[in-house]
């Protein structure tokens, strides 16, 4: 289960780095900076499974969120 833990994580830091740029791109210049659609647009396919994959990666995360994130079960402060 840590593996797939990571592997959501990193696929969510990506869905979120990627939405980060397409608001910065949009806010700055009106540019479409979608790093996904950049880098596979010639696959729409391949582009389509990536979209969804971040999007099953993040209920997997909300899900599981409790169970392993370190400050909700240890009771930690920030």
């Amino acid at each position: 289960m840590k593996a797939l833990h990571i592997v959501a994580f990193i696929l969510v830091a990506v869905g979120g780095l990627n939405w980060g740029m397409i608001g910065l791109g949009s806010l700055m210049s009106g540019a479409d900076w979608n790093m996904v659609a950049k880098i596979l647009g010639s696959w729409p396919q391949v582009e389509s499974i990536v979209y969804l994959l971040v999007g099953i990666s993040t209920v997997w995360l909300i899900i599981g969120h409790k169970k392993e994130c370190r400050m909700c079960v240890g009771g930690g402060s920030m």
